[in-house]
């Protein structure tokens, strides 16, 4: 990728990059909900429901493993139109074929889909920002996909008029974003495509150069899988209702959506590193703060806000400070092991929450949670990206 795909991608090219993880947002927050319904009137336990949904990020870590060797071979354009494909077609054939082996199949194919479509769009939202913009750009990014993860739970309300129905819907959104795509999207490139041989070598460099910027994929997977799927236990052991608890879940990501941009434009200003490292301490010691709050609904919301706001863009951020001090040559290995990570942390979150309840220590998800970003926010004392290059 040269010089010229500054000028290629435009305005309009970055609103349909935009356009493309709205709808990935969307489908994401259609089909959990939706799904997890469907299955609980099909009599299917929570446990297999659980399982079920577990394929989507199955096919996520599959395809991260490929990602960079197909993005070489096909572009951007043809990588991100490939995932629609897939994602579209899979969508139809859900509420005709209510099987859960199916779909299993069919989840797992959603999340390679997806996965191609997120590696493919952001990648090249990253590539062709100049750094000057490349925070604030990230952070719009990131945005879009947290108000489509929002919206599709709103599908929700259509099953009212058929079961197929949310998905058509969906559906024709996509298919709407496909067209364009293939009207106005160039078809570009990364700069340099790694032969086998050296793949292992480019993901091993990339995280010991920006090791720093990597690992706040992983803790961002950690917090979001942790809070969807453990914080409803935790409120219903201490005491809060269903009601509160369905009031409390979104706080953290309505925080997230509040400070993302500034926080971007705050970075772009006076350095990621900066803001990783304090937005790290500070929503630390927020998420340790939670359990001290007891059942008081008002202080968790806040609590629950603020923290949200404050590592609600690690994801993003993480990424724009490993594109500052890394050769562009090793980016598409470095968003592969950022992809990679997020997975591992979605998968491990739950799971370690999961034991804490057995153990009937309810604050230990939060305690875990405070002292991961608390020691991450402290380790940017240590980082220095120009000793990690020697």
């Amino acid at each position: 990728m040269t010089n010229h795909m500054h000028q290629k991608v435009t305005r309009t090219h970055y609103l349909i990059l935009i356009a493309v993880i709205v709808v990935a947002g969307t489908t994401q927050g259609l089909l959990l909900p939706v799904l997890a319904i469907f299955l609980d009137q099909m009599g299917v336990s929570e446990m297999m429901n659980g399982l079920n949904a577990a394929a989507l990020y199955i096919g996520s870590f599959a395809m991260t493993l490929v990602a960079e060797r197909i993005l070489g071979a096909l572009g951007f354009k043809k990588l991100i139109v490939g995932g629609l494909v897939l994602v579209l077609l899979t969508l139809l054939i859900f509420p005709w074929i209510p099987d859960i082996r199916l779909w299993f199949v069919l989840r797992l194919i959603i999340g390679i889909g997806d996965s191609a479509l997120h590696y493919a769009s952001q990648l090249w939202v990253i590539m062709s920002s100049p750094a000057q913009n490349r925070g604030r750009n990230l952070s719009i990014y990131g945005m879009s996909y947290g108000i489509g993860f929002s919206l599709g739970p709103l599908g929700i309300q259509l099953l009212s008029f058929g079961k197929a129905v949310p998905f058509i819907v969906l559906s024709i959104c996509i298919l709407i974003v496909l067209i364009v795509i293939l009207v106005k999207l160039p078809n570009e490139r990364p700069e340099k495509v790694a032969g086998t041989a050296n793949e292992k070598h480019r993901f091993r460099r990339s995280y010991r150069i920006a090791w720093y910027a990597l690992i706040p994929a992983l803790l961002y997977g950690y917090m979001e899988a942790s809070m969807n799927s453990s914080f409803p236990l935790y409120g219903l052991n201490i005491g809060f209702s269903e009601g509160q608890i369905s009031a409390l879940l979104p706080a953290i990501g309505i925080g997230g959506l509040l400070l993302q941009l500034p926080l971007g434009i705050m970075s772009d200003r006076y350095g990621r590193k900066r803001c990783l490292m304090w937005c790290g301490i500070a929503g630390g010691i927020t998420f340790a703060s939670v359990p001290l709050a007891g059942d008081h609904f008002l202080i968790n919301i806040v609590l629950m806000m603020l923290a949200g706001g404050l590592v609600g863009s690690f994801f993003s951020l993480g990424l724009a400070y490993a594109a500052d001090v890394l050769p562009r040559d090793l980016l598409p290995a470095a968003n592969v092991v950022a992809l990679f990570q997020f997975n591992i942390g979605s998968i491990v979150g739950p799971s370690l929450s999961g034991i804490f309840m057995f153990y009937h220590w309810e604050e230990g998800m939060f305690i875990m949670l405070g002292l991961s970003y608390l020691l991450f926010g402290l380790a940017g004392f240590w980082f220095s990206p120009s000793r990690q290059r020697d």
